[in-house]
């Protein structure tokens, strides 16, 4: 090898030796940067005259592993979804109560019944009168809140899931511009790897939402699509259609056509619809169940309590001033409106003096015109003993006989139960996820220590060019003293 030819191989191998440095920097520096792959330089030997004259970097590799990445997303959407219903399960639970200490809805029956008992006893007194109807007006009123709570929670689901299907249609556009940018440069460039990482955080982001599947081409870019097989990026973004609703209520459901799906190029991509196209998974499968299953069975639990509750004491059996049809201490404000019961159930206003009614027809009948003699509580046992009847119940998860104090303790069950089997979900999903991204960190991620170690291995591969060059400017010194 000529002194000219080693000069150009260490100088080439200098360029080589200051580019890898610059990536180890680069590393080390994204270490903890979400979403970033590790680089590194791929080096080829330059050939002139089959002969070498040193070596050239031909690009920027991106330590990536397609496998786990694709598995770590399918992961991510179980985990966003089960994150979202322990969270929302967990809120709600807390609200209804788990147990009977816990549960409002059972603390106002418990009043209402000892103060049933204690007007048994001392019929004439309207103090204990007074008590039971601002005990059955606590009752109504913890029937009307979780009504509430049920219709509010299932309008924040209908406000997310417009929001999520916002950005993740602004993030499908963000994946077309970046593959149109990908597309027009060289791919084995740092900025192309930079323009790939950040496709792929875009990526991880729609993946929170619901599960999707990657397909690369040979210019380098991607096509995105559901797990199920829907085009969400196929060459330019597709949209996904939703309609927000004005306004939920109990009667407000996705089967009676007032509520949304979601829909792309005319596919149905509902979570939990008959559609090949359903998503079954992400932020927007929990926001889904939410909206139309969970919630509308707990309002149906809810609301079969308070049927429950008018009908045991609107029997004439237990009031012999009732005729069939009349009202009993409690009624359901409009009873053509279908669901809703709950946030419908009112106190009889015949016993309610703020309502220009009377305590004293608790013990004399609510169809009673005056008053009679003060000591006859043969109604008010006959109103207590309403809660010991054995009602046949039929919803979902509600199905056989209940006395109505069994029955209110079974929706703070209920609820725990639910809350405990989503927290189980998360925790599973949780700790598979955990050990999938670890693994591909291991692959992808920046490990500080390898990095420093590359270093070590950079600086002899400088000090060993630069002594070529050393050497051979001695050699052309000692040349020119000739």
């Amino acid at each position: 090898m000529s002194i000219t030819a080693a000069i150009q191989s260490a100088r080439s191998g200098l360029d080589v030796v200051g580019m890898r440095a610059d990536l180890v920097a680069t590393n080390v520096a994204n270490a903890s940067t979400p979403g970033y792959i590790r680089r590194s330089l791929t080096v080829s030997e330059t050939i002139l005259g089959n002969q070498t004259a040193g070596v050239q970097a031909i690009g920027i590799d991106r330590s990536q592993n397609e496998i786990l990445t694709a598995e770590r997303r399918g992961l991510s959407s179980d985990l966003a979804q089960a994150d979202l219903l322990s969270t929302r399960w967990g809120s709600l639970s807390q609200r209804i109560g788990s147990d009977i200490d816990s549960s409002a809805l059972f603390q106002n029956l418990s009043a209402l019944q000892s103060a049933l008992g204690d007007a048994v006893l001392s019929p004439e007194s309207a103090t204990h009168a007074s008590t039971v109807v601002e005990s059955a007006n606590g009752l109504v009123r913890e029937f009307n809140a979780l009504s509430d709570l049920i219709t509010q929670e299932r309008w924040r689901a209908e406000l997310d899931i417009n929001e999520s299907v916002s950005i993740v249609n602004e993030s499908l556009l963000q994946i077309e511009q970046l593959n149109q940018q990908i597309s027009g440069i060289d791919r084995t460039s740092a900025q192309a790897a930079a323009l790939f990482d950040e496709r792929a955080r875009v990526v991880d982001r729609v993946a929170e939402y619901l599960p999707v599947q990657t397909v690369d081409s040979q210019s380098g870019t991607i096509n995105l699509l559901t797990t199920e097989g829907v085009f969400l990026v196929a060459g330019t973004a597709r949209q996904i259609e939703f309609n927000q609703a004005n306004a939920i209520g109990p009667n407000i459901t996705l089967g009676g056509g007032l509520l949304s799906g979601m829909s792309v190029d005319g596919v149905d991509i509902t979570p939990g619809a008959t559609s090949y196209g359903a998503v079954s998974s992400g932020k927007l499968g929990a926001l889904f169940t939410l909206r139309d299953t969970d919630l509308p069975t707990l309002e149906a639990q809810l609301d079969i309590m308070a049927q429950d509750l008018i009908n045991r004491f609107s029997d004439p059996a237990l009031d012999s001033t009732l005729t069939p049809g009349d009202p009993g201490l409690f009624l359901d404000s409009d009873d053509t409106a279908g669901a809703g019961v709950a946030g419908r159930l009112e106190l009889n206003a015949l016993v309610d003096p703020d309502r220009g009614g009377a305590v004293w027809r608790l013990r004399d009948g609510l169809g009673a015109v005056t008053q009679g003699p003060p000591g006859n509580n043969t109604i008010l046992t006959n109103l207590s003993g309403a809660f010991d009847t054995v009602n046949t119940i039929s919803v979902a998860g509600l199905d056989g006989g209940f006395a109505y104090g069994d029955l209110v303790a079974q929706l703070g069950s209920l609820s725990g139960q639910q809350r405990i089997q989503n927290e189980s979900v998360l925790s599973s999903i949780s700790l598979q996820y955990q050990t999938l991204r670890e693994a591909e960190s291991s692959e992808t991620g920046v490990d500080i220590e390898r990095e420093m170690q590359d270093l070590l291995i950079i600086e002899q591969a400088y000090a060993a060019n630069a002594r070529v060059i050393q050497a051979a400017s001695q050699m052309l010194t000692e040349l020119m003293d000739i």
